[in-house]
């Protein structure tokens, strides 16, 4: 399973469109966690999974998504309704409840990666107005039957390497 995860685009077009590009084909699913301030129908922002922000108006956006990709139980959310600026517990039991293999969260606009009970638990940052980093960022997550892999890219599309993390399964 291969997935590309973007947040916090605020507006941006023209670096949605791209990376659709680049990765439509290349990817089991696309996923947007919010806060894009576009509207569902928009050209840009079609084929992604996508969940509604604190910036966010368009109601025809989900706030949370629960989906399956491969066997893979995913949970898709802003993070605004879990208050996860301050912390992952509230979205710890979030996941648990709905049973989540993977969760991606946006809102803080700071990228980071980690297993938490056999959960992973990403923000792939932001497009826009990164916060911890200069680099304005996306990330794609890799799964495969022994590992799962995170990494980071900057909007240029280069991995920041050192951010590269890799879970033993």
């Amino acid at each position: 399973m291969k997935l590309l995860i973007v947040s916090d685009s605020h507006g941006l077009r023209e670096e949605l469109k791209q990376l659709k590009e680049k990765y439509e084909n290349k990817v089991n699913a696309m996923i947007h966690c919010g806060d894009s301030e576009l509207m569902a129908n928009d050209e840009e922002i079609s084929g992604y999974l996508v969940v509604r922000g604190n910036c966010d108006y368009d109601r025809q956006f989900p706030l949370d998504i629960k989906e399956n990709i491969d066997g893979n139980k995913i949970f898709i959310t802003h993070g605004h309704h879990y208050n996860v600026k301050m912390t992952l517990l509230n979205l710890s039991y979030k996941a648990k409840e709905v049973g989540a293999d993977f969760v991606f969260f946006g809102h803080s606009h700071m990228l980071g990666a980690e297993m938490i009970n056999g959960t992973l638990y990403l923000n792939p940052g932001s497009l826009l107005m990164p916060r911890g980093r200069k680099e304005k960022t996306y990330a794609i997550v890799e799964k495969n039957d022994h590992s799962i892999t995170t990494k980071f890219f900057s909007d240029l599309h280069e991995e920041l390497v050192d951010l590269r993390q890799t879970f033993t399964l």
